[in-house]
């Protein structure tokens, strides 16, 4: 999305590009409440070391979880948020991944595997060959380095090859036409842990846990995704609804003692809070609700000026780029056919589009109970993500 040449050419198309047709989602009744859920929070001062940011990762993971789900010897998969090579928090922080590799061969883990395939302006898998390397990028980012230090096992998707993936069907009544195409790895594992990071989002309006989903996804279910953009919202937290994540995903943790707050997924304002969080639940979309809120805390105070402003509010600028992303994906043919993406701006949790339908397909609202893991959370914060983090039932 970086790319001026392809967005200038894509502004200038923009007649033809409005002549594809789209349908907006089908009004749905409010989500039901869903149960009470914790979200634990630890804190990671501004400029803190890294062994102060293992131990709020430690801190934040053992209390949403005993891991009694963990037997000796089994297999972990760790998904962080790896769209490009550019460091924490354009990335997941290489910190957090290796305190998590450290804790996991702690509590009997065998193998302990990260694993991601970048975004399609940096790799690109297609039946007849591959384009760029997402190997290349986790260690430009810092991430292969992390991982390979605290005993966990790199793995790129696109190394495997076009039939290196199965289809996984989503729940009853999603948006998706086919089934998703995820990764053979992930049949080979016993459990899924979740690392995403807290970021802004240029299409979706942040990139969370829910989001990251979209880094399993083969090619063709990523064209399928943004080709018909009316729903891309939707088919985001139904991406989600899979039987593999369903069955295998245990834990949700971020690092958010940096945010990226404006533009995104890669390139935009980084704020170091004087008081960071790491975020951990069992609950992907209760972690996101919090995520979410920590985000719009970091913004609060955020000033934007031109082009700065244009590329982070504009919906012209979204909606350009989605159909640069399906012409990457699929081509010409696919961009001018794809349907009308419409950017919802977040100004609270329940304004999100990818949040709501998350309620409505895994299990309702949770009410998040919102705990402190150490005492490196001020109260003041802790009340105000969980005030801000339950309004998504509104």
């Amino acid at each position: 999305m970086k790319s001026l040449g392809v967005f200038t050419a894509l502004i200038a198309a923009r007649p033809a590009l409005s002549l594809a047709q789209s349908q907006s989602p089908a009004k749905t009744m409010p989500p039901e409440p869903g149960v009470k859920t914790i979200v634990a929070l630890a804190g990671a001062r501004k400029g803190a070391s890294d062994s102060e940011v293992k131990s709020a990762v430690r801190a934040a993971a053992n209390a949403v979880t005993d891991f009694s789900w963990l037997s000796k010897g089994d297999a972990v998969f760790i998904k962080p948020a790896l769209n490009s090579g550019l460091a924490y928090p354009s990335t997941t922080s290489p910190v957090a991944i290796g305190a998590m590799i450290e804790l996991l061969k702690q509590k009997g883990a065998g193998r302990v595997i990260v694993g991601d395939m970048s975004g399609i302006e940096h790799v690109k898998l297609t039946p007849d060959g591959l384009t760029g390397s997402t190997r290349r990028l986790m260690a430009s980012s810092g991430m292969a380095k992390a991982v390979a230090a605290a005993g966990g096992e790199n793995h790129f998707f696109e190394e495997a090859g076009w039939n290196a993936f199965y289809e996984d069907e989503p729940c009853r009544g999603s948006h998706w036409k086919r089934g998703l195409m995820m990764p053979n790895i992930l049949k080979a594992v016993d459990h899924i842990v979740l690392m995403p990071r807290c970021a802004r989002h240029v299409l979706t309006g942040s990139t969370l846990g829910l989001k990251a989903a979209v880094g399993y996804w083969r090619t063709d279910t990523r064209l399928e995704y943004h080709h018909d953009a009316s729903t891309l919202h939707e088919k985001t937290a139904e991406g989600n609804t899979v039987a593999t994540l369903l069955q295998k995903q245990r834990l949700v943790l971020s690092a958010a003692d940096k945010v990226l707050t404006s533009f995104g997924p890669d390139e935009g304002r980084i704020v170091e809070p004087d008081q960071g969080l790491i975020m951990a639940s069992t609950s992907v979309v209760a972690h996101d609700m919090v995520a979410l809120a920590w985000l719009l805390e970091n913004r609060l105070n955020l000033k934007l000026e031109g082009m700065d402003w244009i590329r982070d509010h504009e919906p012209l600028v979204a909606r350009v780029g989605n159909h640069y992303v399906v012409h990457k994906l699929g081509g010409w043919r696919s961009m001018l056919s794809s349907e009308k993406f419409t950017k919802h701006d977040l100004n609270s949790v329940k304004d999100d589009r990818v949040l709501n339908r998350a309620c409505h397909v895994l299990g309702g609202v949770p009410h998040v109970t919102l705990i402190a893991a150490d005492s490196g959370v001020p109260d003041g914060i802790r009340k105000r993500l969980a005030e801000k983090a339950n309004g998504v039932s509104a």
